[in-house]
Parts: structure tokens; sequence; C-alpha cells
């Protein structure tokens, strides 16, 4: 079966009504860095999840998908499988790497990535499909950024070649599970296009701070 054999999702009121619960949980935060409503990233991914010929509740899956490591951590889960199905619940329960009902003292951040990489390697095609939207779309996002500086950075817990890691074990595994290439191939230009902005910034910043950058710049 080809992509254009597989039948269209159409989304019923229960993706209503989830865009209204997502949206209340996470009325009061924005995306780190910025003044966007994180809601935007939770739509998007949801959007991307379609693309790739995803699921109603894969689609719900993606709009919840930081709902329970942000917001209440098992009993938010609980209340998300009440609400729409074990099938929600369980993409929830893989797309988090942390579970404590105060999301602020997380774990270290390498050996939480780790323990998260090791148990996708394990999901189905589906559970990693909504996670790696999840990771396109963050990945875009610094992408964009980094076009101004490696500063992006601060904003994470992680350092660039920690970060680059990341991005590139998580495409291993949407390579090897044989995910839609609507995700594989932007999070592959998302990876490499990490790499050569991170390689290229010594050489700015040398630019930067030569007189005549900063002659231009009105620095001097």
């Amino acid at each position: 079966m080809t992509h254009h054999d597989l039948p269209a999702t159409f989304l019923t009121e229960r993706f209503t009504n989830a865009v209204g619960y997502a949206s209340a949980l996470h009325a009061t935060q924005i995306r780190k860095g910025t003044r966007v409503p994180y809601i935007a990233h939770l739509l998007g991914v949801a959007s991307l999840i379609l693309e790739a010929d995803g699921d109603e509740d894969m689609v719900i899956g993606g709009l919840l998908h930081d709902a329970a490591e942000d917001q209440g951590g098992e009993a938010r889960l609980h209340d998300i499988g009440t609400r729409y199905g074990t099938d929600v619940e369980d993409y929830v329960r893989a797309c988090s790497d942390y579970l404590g009902d105060d999301p602020s003292p997380k774990p270290p951040w390498r050996p939480r990535k780790e323990a998260y990489l090791a148990r996708l390697r394990n999901e189905s095609v589906a559970t990693v499909t909504v996670s790696m939207a999840d990771k396109v779309h963050n990945a875009r996002s610094i992408i964009t950024d980094l076009h101004n500086g490696l500063w992006v950075f601060d904003k994470f817990k992680a350092a660039p070649d920690d970060t680059i890691w990341y991005y590139a074990s998580c495409l291993e595994i949407a390579q090897a599970k044989s995910v839609s290439p609507a995700l594989v191939t932007p999070l592959e230009r998302a990876v490499q296009g990490m790499r050569d902005e991170v390689a290229a910034w010594p050489e700015r910043e040398s630019v930067s701070a030569s007189p005549l950058s900063q002659a231009r710049r009105g620095k001097v």
C-alpha cells in the first residue's frame, strides 16, 4: 500500500475536546526563550502527525505529549486515559522522559535522555511517529534560532554537541523503524543543519570580532 492508498484521517469531537484540554493545561506556558504560547508547539506536532498519516489517537497523543511530564505526572496520565483511551495514554507515557508530580527537580539531562532513547527503540512505529513529530518541530525551531547564534543552547540543559547527539539518535531510531519520510526527511535536514551551524560559528564569531565587522555594526 502506497502513501496515496492510505485512508484519510478525519478528526472528530475527541480532537476538538483535546485541543481545549491541552490549551487549558498549558495556558500559562510559553516556548523557551520566546513569547510564543506553548499550544503553538502542540498544534504543530499534531499537524506533523497528520502529515505522516497518523490516526486520531496519534494526533491527540501528539497534542498531549507534554501534558503528563509538565502537568501532573502519573495522575495526569490516568486522566488522559480516562478521557481519550489507553492508546492515547500509552503515546503520552512513551513521549515522557519524566513523570514526577513536580516537573522542577528532573534527573540529570544526559541519563534521562539515554533512558528515553532506550525505551523508544522498543516502541511501535506509531509511538515513534508521535515522538518524532515532537522532535521535528523542536529541531526546526533550533535551526531557526541558530541563525542568530549559539546562545540558543542557553535555553536548554544540554551543550551543542549533546543536543546534536540526541537528535541524531532520534533520527537513527526513526530510520530503523521506517517512520514516514514526512518526518524522517525534515529531521535529517535539521540534524545536518545543526551540525553545519555549530561548525560554522567559530569562524563567524572570528569574523564578527574583526575591526571591520565591528565598524560596520557601529561598535568602534
